[in-house]
């Protein structure tokens, strides 16, 4: 993920000139490292966001938070202090260092009394209010002397700005030939080299200079001809040019974006600047966001399987054990029929045994007699017995609630967007299998059902994730409407919606069956068992999980995830002759 450098504050600052004075109508803090500040014109309002996020720290003007409580301290220590006060200036403290300051004070004409910093640097990156005699209210991310002794960030103590780096600053009147030297002074990869030199350079704008001064990524300082050092020398000068200009240019690269626009162009921007940092950010955030809950979902998912494996053999195994209880009560039968062949002192009897008619020998104890010796085994028979029918409901439960896991996992690794995962998440949390989150927001707004369209025009609606499936097949699907579902694999609920009277096609219901084959944990498979029914014929069990239904009459046909393309919502062309077969029994699927 590209940092906010330089000179992308600069374009920020630029912009923001347009938006002052400004009032401060209230402080929304989105997440741990994200507050919004919303701000009004006599003309325009909106959101402006800084982050001190450690991989997308920014400052820009993004879309509204969501309408959710504020449970944060930082930005209630924020909006106590700067409500309805006038933002005033905005600028950044050195013209080199990416540290941008905020200034508000009760009118645009008196003298300023709050200062915000948003200190933008990657993982060092901070938002501090400062009072008008210089001393730390309150900050995002307070540092102690421990985690740093150069520079500790506390309450109530003086504010410092972070040292400033010792490179030498960059200007327009630095002639060829020192710029040259100050460049190649030491040997080694150019971009490298320019990084060390100078001041309010990043790796991304490094890379989109020498770009355009067409020069490879790696060339080294030792191999640039007169020739490169003055096409670089001429982007260099472009580049300074354009900061003491403010002449800025967002655009998004195959990289990243860049807010210099090339020497020579002419073309006008396709977005602002904080419209390009708001799409980039929270389209990476997202991204990452998603992969880092799927991986956490991941592994919960498994722990918890493996713990429901190791009771469930656990539980086989005392029925195993249980299950010699008849054994034991045979054997008593036969010491009972034989007792009068005992002897004192014997330690074992030769009896007939009634199925065979074969002598068997059933050992004894010397201190007890055929009988006492039957009653314990009566006993042991009862016992184990008793163990058996506490047993097998236990073991059911596990079962059940493995085969719940199991779906669970299915939908997780058909989610694609954060919002379905944050209601796997939501619905996790609430069977009791995870625990929320410090701030943890569960989501309101229900992600959409995946919506399709067979070759005759019906509407399918596929769930998501086992709360979807709930929803969809008992608070959406009609009597009339058809329900699909893979026999005994993991997957969604399919609902393809029918009118009274209408009957869907052969090619229809194959279309449909190969959609929930491939919305399946064997989307992999060339062919995979999907049953359908009427809706009417399905049931949900009391107390199931979420998901978890029963249902009859069920046909079974074949269907075919590989058959699906790309572009899932075009209709079918071809169908295979439907194969199917009339289904006996009821059946039970979960999600």
């Amino acid at each position: 993920m590209q940092p906010v450098d330089l000179t992308t504050l600069r374009a920020v600052c630029a912009d923001l000139q347009h938006w002052l004075p400004a009032r401060l109508e209230t402080v929304y803090q989105r997440d741990r490292h994200t507050i919004a500040l919303a701000l009004r014109t006599l003309k325009k309002q909106g959101w402006l966001t800084l982050s001190w996020h450690p991989q997308a720290a920014r400052i820009a003007f993004e879309p509204p938070p969501p309408r959710q409580p504020d449970t944060f301290t930082f930005s209630q220590q924020l909006h106590a202090q700067l409500n309805r006060l006038a933002l005033v200036r905005v600028g950044l403290v050195n013209p080199w260092e990416r540290v941008v300051v905020l200034e508000f004070t009760p009118r645009p004409q008196e003298a300023t009394q709050w200062r915000l910093y948003a200190e933008i640097m990657s993982k060092y990156s901070n938002v501090i209010l400062v009072n008008a005699e210089g001393e730390i209210v309150t900050a995002a991310h307070q540092v102690n002397a421990q985690q740093s002794r150069l520079r500790p960030i506390l309450t109530g103590q003086p504010y410092v700005p972070p040292p400033p780096l010792t490179a030498a600053l960059p200007s327009r009147e630095i002639p060829f030939e020192q710029w040259q030297q100050q460049v190649s002074v030491i040997p080694g990869l150019l971009r490298q080299q320019l990084l060390k030199a100078y001041r309010g350079l990043s790796p991304a704008l490094v890379q989109q200079l020498l770009a355009d001064a067409s020069l490879p990524l790696e060339i080294r300082t030792t191999d640039l001809t007169p020739e490169d050092w003055r096409r670089l020398f001429d982007q260099w000068q472009h580049w300074l040019d354009c900061l003491e200009c403010e002449r800025f240019l967002p655009q998004f690269t195959p990289t990243g974006y860049r807010v210099i626009p090339p020497l020579g162009t002419q073309s006008q921007p396709t977005a602002t600047i904080h419209e390009l940092l708001a799409t980039y950010y929270q389209d990476h955030l997202r991204q990452q966001q998603t992969q880092q809950l799927r991986q956490q979902l991941h592994q919960s998912l498994q722990a918890q399987r493996q713990k429901l494996i190791a009771k469930i053999e656990g539980f086989r195994e005392r029925l195993a054990a249980a299950a010699g209880g008849d054994r034991q009560r045979y054997l008593a039968d036969l010491l009972m029929a034989h007792a009068h062949l005992w002897q004192p002192g014997m330690t074992e009897l030769i009896v007939t045994d009634f199925a065979t008619q074969e002598p068997l020998s059933i050992p004894l104890s010397p201190e007890k007699s055929a009988i006492q010796t039957a009653q314990e085994l009566y006993k042991q028979q009862q016992k184990l017995k008793r163990a058996q029918q506490h047993i097998t409901p236990l073991l059911t439960a596990a079962e059940s609630e493995l085969a719940y896991l199991d779906q669970v996992a299915a939908t997780l690794t058909t989610a694609t967007s954060l919002d379905v995962l944050e209601e796997i998440r939501a619905e996790l949390i609430q069977q009791g299998y995870l625990t929320a989150p410090d701030y943890y927001r569960p989501p309101t707004t229900p992600s959409p059902y995946l919506r399709y369209t067979t070759p005759s025009g019906f509407t399918v609606l596929v769930g998501r994730n086992n709360r979807q499936n709930d929803d969809l097949t008992f608070r959406v699907a009609s009597p009339y409407d058809w329900w699909f579902h893979t026999q005994e694999i993991p997957g969604s609920h399919v609902i393809l919606r029918l009118e009274a009277g209408e009957v869907p096609s052969d090619k229809d219901i194959q279309y449909v069956a190969d959609l929930a084959a491939y919305h399946s944990q064997a989307r992999a498979s060339a062919q995979v068992p999907v049953v359908y029914t009427r809706r009417k014929y399905v049931q949900k069990p009391k107390g199931a999980n979420p998901g978890m239904v029963i249902y009859d009459q069920a046909t079974v046909v074949w269907g075919y995830p590989l058959s699906v393309s790309d572009n899932l919502t075009s209709m079918s062309q071809g169908g295979e002759q439907l194969r199917c077969a009339k289904s006996d029994h009821h059946g039970i699927v979960a999600e």
